[in-house]
C-alpha cells in the first residue's frame, strides 16, 4: 500500500471539520509524519492552552481516507474532556499496576469502547459531509495480507 497523503486536503479537512466539530476556539496545528509510525493519525492535545496537534503518517498510513483519519482525531479532541474523567477515574478505583487483571479489563474496556465508538461516530459524519465517503480497510487489509503471506512461508 503506497498511499501518500496531499497536504493541501489535510489543510482542508482540517479546517472543515474544526468548523462542523465546533471545534473553532481551538488553535489546531498538523505534523506531517515522515517515517515509521504504527498508526494513521494522532492528536496531541493542551486543554488549558486550547491548542492541540494532529499528526498524520504520511509514511506508512493504515487507512486510505484522509478525511476519515482527520475526523476521527478531531472527535478524540471533542471527547477529550470525558476521556481524561474516566481514565482518571479507573486509576482512582484499580490504581495503575497494568499486571492487576482488574485494572488491566477496566482500561482496556474503557479504551476499546472509546475508539469503537469514535470510529462509529468519524463513519457517521463521513457518510452525512464527507467528499469521499469511501470506508477505508486499510487495517483490516494487512491483517489479511499478513494472514496470506504467514500461509505462504
Amino acid at each position: 500500500m503506497d498511499i501518500k497523503f496531499d497536504e493541501i486536503a489535510l489543510e482542508t479537512y482540517l479546517r472543515k471539520w474544526q468548523d462542523i466539530l465546533r471545534l473553532r476556539d481551538w488553535n489546531i496545528r498538523y505534523r506531517i509524519v515522515a517515517t515509521e509510525w504504527r498508526k494513521t493519525g494522532d492528536i496531541k492535545i493542551d486543554m488549558a492552552d486550547k491548542e492541540a496537534i494532529l499528526m498524520i503518517n504520511n509514511y506508512n498510513p493504515k487507512h486510505t481516507n484522509l478525511e476519515a483519519v482527520v475526523i476521527h482525531e478531531l472527535l478524540h479532541l471533542k471527547l477529550w474532556g470525558m476521556d481524561q474523567m474516566i481514565e482518571q477515574l479507573i486509576y482512582s478505583v484499580f490504581g495503575q499496576e497494568e499486571n492487576d487483571p482488574k485494572f488491566d479489563f477496566a482500561y482496556n474496556q474503557f479504551m476499546n469502547t472509546l475508539e469503537s465508538t469514535v470510529e462509529d461516530l468519524s463513519k457517521s459524519f463521513l457518510l452525512l459531509g464527507g467528499e469521499n465517503k469511501d470506508i477505508s480497510f486499510g487495517r483490516v487489509e494487512q491483517l489479511v495480507r499478513e494472514e496470506l503471506h504467514g500461509n505462504e512461508e
